[in-house]
């Protein structure tokens, strides 16, 4: 069976994004970029909230993507991609399927299928809905050294605690720390 990983990455204070829906403050280095590619050979889709979906489609298939980081961008627009949302009408970025209904039913459909994982990239209200259903396998926590003192959290839920158990980490030169969980 086929397992979905969320890989999220927050500041130390918790937030994936800053006040002013920024996205600045990443540490990436080449030693980030080199796990994400191995991270994307892991897996065979990525799944999307609408907002995240717009984000990266409207970045990956880019010249400007292409340009700054060949690898990855080849991976995004080459992986099969899903985006779960009631919303959106349409998804036109290469290989992507628009999930609207039935989306417990569908993703348990798609981790039946046979081939390699599904990763849910940033997607932090999608992750939270999703471990609330009992679909996420893995949490990725990438936090960065970097504190902002305000912005979005990473994960807002209906006031429901999830607990989760660490598999494992792995720090990085940079000073990120990845974290792995399981829903316990």
């Amino acid at each position: 069976m086929r397992k979905i990983f969320a890989f999220i990455m927050t500041t130390l204070d918790g937030y994936y994004e800053g006040p002013n829906q920024e996205f600045d403050f990443w540490v990436v280095d080449e030693e980030f970029e080199e796990f994400s590619v191995e991270q994307l050979d892991e897996v065979d889709a990525l799944l999307f909230g609408r907002v995240t979906y717009e984000g990266m489609a409207a970045y990956w298939p880019t010249p400007a993507a292409e340009r700054d980081d060949p690898s990855v961008a080849a991976k995004m627009n080459g992986l099969s991609k899903i985006v779960v949302s009631r919303t959106l009408e349409k998804a036109e970025w290469t290989n992507t399927r628009l999930i609207k209904d039935d989306i417990t039913q569908e993703l348990r459909a798609l981790k039946e299928q046979p081939g390699k994982d599904i990763a849910i990239l940033g997607s932090s209200d999608l992750t939270v809905s999703l471990l609330e259903l009992g679909l996420v396998d893995e949490v990725r926590i990438m936090v960065n050294p970097v504190v902002l003192g305000a912005g979005k959290s990473v994960f807002r839920t209906a006031g429901e605690r999830i607990s989760l158990k660490l598999l494992k980490s792995r720090p990085f030169d940079s000073g990120n720390v990845l974290l792995y969980y399981q829903p316990a």
